[in-house]
């Protein structure tokens, strides 16, 4: 849990007022939480790992190089903030999860000879349909 306690120091937060659940509670608390970690300027990852993120984050990316994250699911901002930060880290496991490498299969033999029988028996059925010219 350190090694997470490191990276949250790196986290700014910043909470508006939420358009979720929540009754007259939405119109006067700050429930929703926007997680915002500059990727760029953190100490944590390294450069391969930070150009990982940048280039797998997809749609949390910004223009600046930082990543944000919104929650407004929960009616309290503690839950939104807890939500967030383990969108964040799941976001980040799937970033640095190494892509396994495609192993080029042959199709059998015998599969090919079936798929071609196949094509032969439909052929002969619509053959069977045309009118004949007399």
């Amino acid at each position: 849990m350190a090694i997470c306690d490191e990276l949250i120091k790196e986290f700014s937060f910043r909470t508006s007022r939420s358009s979720g659940k929540g009754g007259q509670n939405v119109n006067k608390v700050s429930t929703k939480v926007e997680l915002i970690f500059d990727v760029k300027a953190s100490f944590y990852f390294t450069e391969e790992e930070k150009l990982l993120i940048l280039s797998k984050s997809g749609k949390p990316l910004k223009d600046d190089g930082s990543i944000h994250i919104t929650c407004s699911e929960g009616r309290s901002q503690y839950l939104n903030k807890k939500k967030a930060i383990e969108k964040f880290f799941r976001l980040i496991e799937k970033c640095l999860k190494p892509v396994k490498v495609r192993r080029k299969t042959r199709v059998p033999k015998g599969e090919n000879e079936k798929r071609i029988a196949d094509k032969k028996l439909q052929t002969e059925k619509k053959q069977g349909r045309r009118k004949v010219d007399l």
